[in-house]
Order: C-alpha cells, then structure tokens, then sequence
C-alpha cells in the first residue's frame, strides 16, 4: 500500500493579487505542496506564520505597512514564536536582483532569495530546495552582491574566535563558495562531517543558512 504523499506547506505574501494569483495556481498544480495561506503586507505575514503550519513562505520585500525584511526579521527572530510550531524557511522575492533589501533579508534569517521573474520550474524547485534544509540564490553572482553592500573594512577574524581550528576551516571554504564535497576534499574529511561541522558552526554565529554564512563572510571581510 503507498504511503500518503507528505504535501511542503507553502504560503504567500505579496501585495499584488494578480501575482498571487499566478503563484497560487502554480502551487496547486504540485502534487507535493498545499498552498496554507496568503497575506498582502508584513503584518498580516507575522500573523499569518504564526496562525498556520507553513513550511516555506515566500515573501515579497517591498510591501505596504510592514516591508518584508520587517517581517522577516519577526518570524524568524522569535519574538512571537508560538510554542510546537516548526519555524518556517522564508524565500525573499524581490523585482530587482542588486537589492539592499536582499541582503537584509539574508541577514534577517531568510533561506535565500528568489527574482520575481523566475521560471516557473525554478521557482517550484527553490521551494523544494529550502524545504529540504538548503539555500537558494537567484542565477547571478551572489558574492559581488555581498561585495558591493559590504563595509571597506580590515578582515575582522576575531569574529571566528568561538569556532574551533576545524569548523574555522570549513567556515572559510563555504564562505568562498566551495561545496560540501569541495570542503571535504581539501581538508580530507567525509561529507558527513562537513555538514556536521556546519550545524556546529552557524548557531555559534547567530546564523541559520550557508547564504547568511556568506553575507557574514563579507559584512567582516572574511572572503572575496
């Protein structure tokens, strides 16, 4: 007997209905997802985190009464978590790819970002991606993003002092891009021990996703 399909909990905030609209019938066209709820501004994007199960919101960033950083530094932050609720990931849906507010929203927790204009079929496979614990970045460099909107100031390496000599090492190669089985390569260790040292690492940093370890990377001029 085949086991029932575990559906990916998405919901969605934007402010223009005909885009909604869109995003809605994509959604509802998978066989893996359920759309969980809508909202049109920030505030109704806290309130809408915290009153459904969503897995993974995608959140438009400029919005009428609360912008979408906003609202996704309230979800993510903590202030209002609601007691045996899963922390939904947040994709940042943004018009223009050279976006300040894509770097705030990285900073703010968001698993990635997303152009408004994407394909149809990369959209779908970035809500799948993130659901299963990975980042997504719109195609372009993401590192001369992060390097534009980063401070002309000396590396600050003092910010890694509460890693120890490994998960240092590994931080270093992920903030330059490298891949897990890059990483592993170079310092001769399995896979495994990579990712285990990267669940290690972030939460010493404050962080959540490798996105937000590489606009870290660069906030204190650790990379590029």
């Amino acid at each position: 007997m085949n086991k029932p399909v575990t559906k990916i909990r998405v919901a969605l905030v934007d402010d223009q209905p005909l885009f909604r609209a869109g995003i809605r019938m994509l959604i509802e066209s998978q066989a893996d997802m359920d759309l969980c709820g809508e909202a049109e501004n920030g505030e109704e994007a806290v309130e809408l985190a915290f009153s459904r199960d969503a897995d993974v919101i995608l959140m438009d960033l400029r919005m009428p009464v609360l912008d979408g950083v906003a609202a996704t530094r309230k979800i993510l932050g903590g202030d209002n978590g609601v007691s045996g609720r899963t922390t939904p990931k947040i994709i940042a849906l943004t018009t223009f790819n050279r976006d300040q507010a894509v770097i705030d929203a990285v900073r703010a927790g968001a698993s990635g970002y997303l152009l408004k204009s994407a394909e149809p079929e990369f959209l779908i496979a970035a809500i799948r991606t993130v659901h299963s614990g990975y980042a997504v970045i719109a195609p372009g460099s993401v590192e001369e993003l992060f390097r534009e909107n980063s401070p002309p100031t000396e590396p600050d390496i003092s910010v890694l002092d509460c890693l120890s000599a490994r998960e240092r090492e590994v931080f270093l190669l992920a903030a330059s891009g490298a891949g897990n089985s890059e990483i592993g390569g170079q310092l001769f260790i399995s896979e495994a021990t990579v990712k285990s040292h990267l669940r290690s690492l972030l939460p010493k940093l404050g962080l959540r996703t490798r996105v937000q370890l590489i606009a870290f990377a660069y906030e204190h001029r650790l990379s590029g």
